[in-house]
């Protein structure tokens, strides 16, 4: 494999009546990082972690927790995980009024930072903010709505993933790319060949139901391994 590809599993395709025993069962398989998304209700339907049962997974384990707020009080939910300690947050841009203080709020502590683009939004907003970031997270489906079986990832997935490592390169920024929905064995390689650089795994990948973790752990690296092909 020719590029260094970081994995994010998203626990809530964990079991979410023994998450202790999915991060062990993730931390087995050689997984550093936990994707965690906090959804406040009203950015999208669903909520699927509270504070509190966050709180609780960082004091169980030693993983890097990959934060995703997805709701209308950013500075509420960034200031929540960074009393927590997580290792990084990527917080909206549709949702947020003052997207600089944002980014160096989180800075400030020494947590990485990143900002999220649901599909249909512009890279162009990006624009002055991207040297300051360190990561940018392309939604790939309708961010919350996941357990809609039905929604397909969009159709320009490939398209503004690689506008954005153009946008890096133009830049002369060096930043991770996250895709997030329906991130699947199928897709990745395509995905990873366009320049993600992060992966968000869930119901598609590493967690397929009838494997176990390892053997889809195995199926995932299988699938980035195959990206150098279609380059």
């Amino acid at each position: 494999m020719k590029k260094n590809i970081n994995l994010s599993p998203s626990i809530m395709c964990g079991d979410l009546v023994n998450l202790e025993k999915s991060i062990n069962e993730l931390e087995a398989v050689g997984m550093d990082t936990l994707h965690i998304d906090v959804i406040d209700g009203v950015f999208s339907p669903s909520m699927p972690l509270g504070i509190g049962t966050i709180k609780r997974m960082r004091e169980i384990t030693s993983m890097d927790f990959d934060v995703h707020i997805m709701s209308k009080d950013n500075e509420f939910f960034i200031n929540e995980m960074l009393n927590i300690g997580v290792e990084g947050i990527t917080f909206h841009h549709e949702t947020s009024l003052h997207v600089d203080r944002y980014i160096q709020l989180i800075k400030n502590t020494g947590t990485k930072v990143g900002v999220a683009l649901n599909p249909a939004t512009p890279l162009n907003v990006l624009d002055y903010v991207l040297p300051e970031i360190d990561r940018v997270c392309l939604m790939l489906i309708n961010p919350g709505f996941a357990t809609n079986k039905a929604e397909k990832q969009i159709p320009y997935a490939l398209k503004k993933i690689r506008d954005l490592r153009k946008l890096m390169e133009d830049e002369g920024v060096a930043i991770d790319i996250q895709v997030d929905g329906r991130v699947s064995l199928a897709s990745i390689p395509d995905l990873v060949a366009a320049g993600a650089t992060n992966l968000v795994l869930g119901s598609t990948s590493l967690f397929i139901s009838g494997n176990t973790l390892a053997e889809n752990h195995e199926l995932v690296t299988e699938a980035i391994n195959k990206a150098t092909l279609v380059r």
